[in-house]
């Protein structure tokens, strides 16, 4: 009972575990997304499966994978890969995981930076500013 506990948790993808999802095809895995995210894998299924493909090469020949393609949707034979995506700028390191299924590749390479705002200078308070002599 303990022992139970102490396993971290599966991942499950609307009730299958990672490895029947690498098992089915990128039609099949369709079925199982919501139907914004069925509608684009159902409608670039080729462009998806020829990404796949020229990863698993380059995985074979020991490159690096790098990706101007920030629309491609994540599928099960993803998971575990280190992809490498454009932000418009540089090349950001993603490692594909379990819960970023159906999601797009872009949602994890921010191509905005993030603000910061430095303290307000003087006279930009009405505080700081002088009185008039009259």
């Amino acid at each position: 009972m303990i022992e139970q506990e102490l396993r971290k948790k599966e991942f499950v993808y609307r009730g299958k575990i990672i490895d029947e999802l690498k098992q089915i095809n990128i039609r099949e895995f369709a079925k199982l997304t919501t139907s914004r995210q069925r509608r684009a894998i159902l409608r670039n299924f080729q462009e998806i499966e020829n990404f796949v493909n020229r990863c698993k090469s380059k995985i074979n020949k020991n490159k690096k994978i790098r990706t101007h393609k920030r629309t491609i949707i994540i599928v099960p034979e993803m998971i575990g890969m280190n992809i490498q995506v454009y932000n418009g700028n540089k090349f950001i390191p993603v490692q594909i995981i379990g819960e970023m299924l159906g999601h797009r590749l872009g949602e994890f390479a921010p191509s905005r930076g993030r603000i910061t705002h430095s303290k307000s200078g003087v006279g930009s308070t009405k505080g700081s500013k002088s009185k008039s002599k009259k």
